[in-house]
């Protein structure tokens, strides 16, 4: 009785430990052949293997395996049917050799085996849902002639099915791992400079700089419009630096209540005010490792902007209602349309941050100040926005004229929505001038004030609305009243007062 109790919680000892070692970690080869040590050391078996099989050659390879040399691992290869192990694997139930000496089946592959005779063999199949993965194979000497066979079975298929929950789980982290290597270096892909579309010699400036400093750790600041592509280069910088497999994490400093950008920026302790039920990270702690980019960092309050200035300088910070210092290692990217040396001439932004800051500064050009650029982004915009919504459409040369010559206050953001709203809104395969809006055609402000007054200004550009609108709904003037916001009667009027008649075709 006492014997059978000892073996009871040897075999509870074991499998609680080769629970515990495959739970560690999901490095599998290590915690695999922890696993058969473990065998070794509390079952009193000399030598144990776990065979998986490969999908690819329809081999069973050992993986890991107590008891043999590397050299004795790489011979221990089967073909399904082939020998014990590929017997075990085909038919899917336990087989035990009682002395492995007398068994022509046993090829002792491995050639670990010198003498062996009163070796026993007992080798059971990996099962996940049915399905034979692998094999556990374990070499024993029989020393208790009270335990039986099948009681040895019995534990080795509890461990084969706790190794087999284990694979599987190893697996879907690799195919996890995978995936996300994929997504980082489509991400790298995507923001790396030859996928930013510009050829103009503002833009080749641009791409010269994010090549030099992207390896570096200076801090850098892009200046420029709302729609000029600060966020882009940024990732740029990110993803071409040695940080490019941390994380980037953008933060608008002009879209968060000034009361909760210190928790926003910083995180918080529980406690720390009204609502602070659980401790908070904040950026500064999630981007650790990598970059953090604070765009529109000239809407930063004056009160938060010393926390800013430590970060950057001493690589530290607390959170609100906190008294432990954090360290992180973070490099800053900031951003910002603003003009920042007018800010601190008014006192509204720190001059010390203000120089902190501008280590290597970026201007980023305007649409309207790198025009050849256009032809290349509507190009690409309509590609895109085509095989997002299964078309083929494309731009006539006059419309691209208009295009070329519209002043774009919304930069390439609003080339890009004005191309997506083209496209998706286009009844024909060629996008005319006509078809544009006529926000687009409005002649510029000078260009009206060189004319007798402002009143023919205004006239000469309702009368071309008017036209316009007539053309796209054939002449029927009740649809181009619609079109351009009034009411047929008025329309009417207007087409009497300019002398408007349908061109002869």
């Amino acid at each position: 009785m006492a014997q059978s109790l000892a073996r009871e919680n040897k075999i509870l000892a074991a499998l609680l430990e080769v629970s515990r070692v495959l739970n560690s970690s999901f490095d599998l080869e290590r915690n695999l052949s922890r696993a058969m040590s473990v065998l070794g050391d509390i079952l009193e078996m000399e030598r144990g293997s776990v065979f998986l099989l490969d999908h690819t050659s329809r081999e069973l390879k050992i993986v890991a395996a107590h008891g043999l040399t590397k050299e004795q691992i790489r011979r221990g290869i089967y073909k399904i049917g082939e020998g014990i192990v590929g017997r075990v694997i085909e038919k899917g139930i336990p087989m035990v050799i009682p002395n492995v000496g007398e068994e022509p089946l046993f090829l002792n592959k491995t050639g670990a085996r010198i003498g062996k005779s009163g070796i026993s063999f007992l080798c059971v199949p990996i099962v996940f849902k049915g399905e034979p993965i692998g094999v556990l194979s374990v070499d024993k000497i029989f020393k208790d002639h009270a335990v039986t066979i099948s009681e040895d079975i019995r534990v080795l298929e509890i461990i084969a099915s706790i190794i087999a929950q284990y694979i599987i789980l190893w697996k879907h982290f690799r195919e996890s791992e995978e995936e996300k290597e994929h997504l980082k270096l489509q991400l790298k892909c995507k923001y790396s400079l030859p996928n930013i579309i510009g050829t103009s010699d503002k833009m080749r400036e641009i791409f010269e700089a994010v090549s030099r400093v992207a390896d570096s750790r200076a801090t850098v600041i892009l200046y420029g419009e709302s729609g000029t592509g600060k966020e882009l280069i940024a990732k740029s910088i990110h993803y071409m630096s040695p940080r490019a497999k941390a994380p980037f994490v953008k933060f608008n400093c002009a879209s968060i209540p000034e009361g909760l950008l210190e928790s926003e920026l910083f995180g918080h302790e529980r406690g720390a005010f009204t609502g602070a039920i659980n401790v908070r990270k904040g950026r500064f702690e999630i981007a650790h490792t990598g970059t953090i980019l604070l765009d529109e960092i000239g809407d930063l309050p004056l009160n938060l902007q010393p926390k800013i200035l430590r970060v950057l300088q001493e690589r530290e910070f607390e959170r609100v209602g906190g008294e432990k210092t954090i360290k992180v290692d973070v490099r800053l990217i900031a951003a910002t349309s603003r003009n920042l040396e007018e800010l601190v001439s008014k006192g509204k932004f720190r001059e010390d941050l203000f120089y902190r800051l501008n280590v290597v500064p970026i201007f980023m050009p305007s649409l309207r100040e790198r025009k050849e650029d256009i032809p290349l982004l509507v190009d690409f915009f309509l590609a895109r926005f085509n095989r997002e919504n299964g078309k083929n459409v494309a731009i006539s040369p006059e419309a691209l004229r208009v295009l070329m010559k519209y002043a774009w206050p919304g930069n390439v953001r609003e080339l890009e929505n004005t191309i997506e709203r083209l496209v998706v809104m286009a009844g024909r395969d060629v996008i005319r001038a006509t078809d544009l809006p006529i926000t687009l055609k409005l002649p510029p402000p000078e260009d009206i004030l060189q004319k007798e007054s402002l009143k023919a200004g205004i006239e000469d550009i309702e009368k071309t609305s008017i036209r316009e609108a007539l053309e796209r709904t054939g002449w029927v003037q009740a649809k181009a009243a619609r079109l351009i916001g009034l009411t047929p009667r008025q329309i009417g009027y207007k087409i009497k007062k300019y002398g408007l008649t349908e061109r002869a075709s």
